[in-house]
């Protein structure tokens, strides 16, 4: 049995991701921690309660337990924490805060959100996404891209379905038209706010095809339960034949050159 293993009756989805395992190793020692805390704090309470009942000792003690216990194990529990923290958590999320790939075979792509759903922009067969311009944003370009710039040309928009080749690092730039919303790709052990006017970034490299929700993070109005989308991990030639044939219909419609596919 592994330390991972005691996430699964907590319901936790799948990993997908690359970084993933980290993410699940950390978790199972915050819970496997946390479960002995419960039990540990638990069995003391009955203790305490079984001790100082009323039966027993009918009058009042406003000193109570004497000695320095709870105080070593409250040190202990800091000294977990600590080591949880900075042994796990810190190095994680420098790496992915400050390792971003720089590979041939990176996706980048645009995650816009609004009430109540997402759009995703990609990069077409020249792989260059056009710059962002949030007062570009309208309900025709509704990722806010800028249209004078040639690199959109053959840019398209996946309205409700993040479609990723597994294999290969991704780069998400995360924004926001109305309110601050949440992209949680849970599955890939990723999450990143999306704010008005703000670009954000996230990568993940997906390892695994598959079919997940995708969820809104953030409360962000009567319709946030239903701001849902979809997450296809699917095989490269898949997702290169589908990449070219809407980048050639993207640039046919906005009048540019189809690109080849490198």
């Amino acid at each position: 049995m592994s330390i991972s293993d005691i996430n699964i009756p907590f319901g936790i989805t799948q990993n997908a991701s690359e970084h993933g395992g980290l993410v699940d190793h950390m978790l199972g020692f915050v819970h496997w921690f946390m479960l002995i805390l419960f039990v540990g704090w638990s069995a003391y309470l009955v203790h305490v309660f079984w001790k100082y009942r009323a039966s027993k000792t009918a009058k009042a003690d406003y000193h109570g337990l004497r000695g320095h216990a709870t105080t070593h194990i409250e040190i202990g529990v800091v000294i977990v924490e600590a080591i949880l923290l900075l042994g796990f958590a810190f190095p994680l999320w420098s790496r992915q805060a400050d390792e971003y790939p720089t590979s041939a075979d990176t996706i980048k792509m645009r995650a816009m959100g609004e009430k109540f759903l997402w759009n995703f922009q990609y990069p077409g067969a020249d792989q260059m996404l056009s710059t962002w311009n949030p007062r570009a944003i309208s309900p025709v370009n509704v990722t806010g891209r800028e249209l004078n710039d040639p690199n959109g040309k053959d840019d398209f928009v996946n309205p409700g379905t993040m479609k990723l080749p597994v294999g290969r690092p991704v780069i998400v730039d995360v924004a926001s038209k109305d309110v601050i919303h949440n992209l949680a790709l849970v599955p890939m052990r990723a999450a990143q706010d999306a704010c008005p006017g703000v670009k954000s970034h996230m990568w993940f490299k997906p390892v695994k095809t598959g079919t997940w929700d995708i969820i809104c993070g953030q409360l962000c109005g009567p319709g946030h339960a239903q701001m849902k989308a979809v997450l296809e991990v699917v095989e490269t030639k898949e997702f290169d034949d589908w990449t070219k044939e809407m980048s050639a219909n993207a640039a046919a419609k906005s009048g540019g050159t189809p690109v080849a596919i490198r």
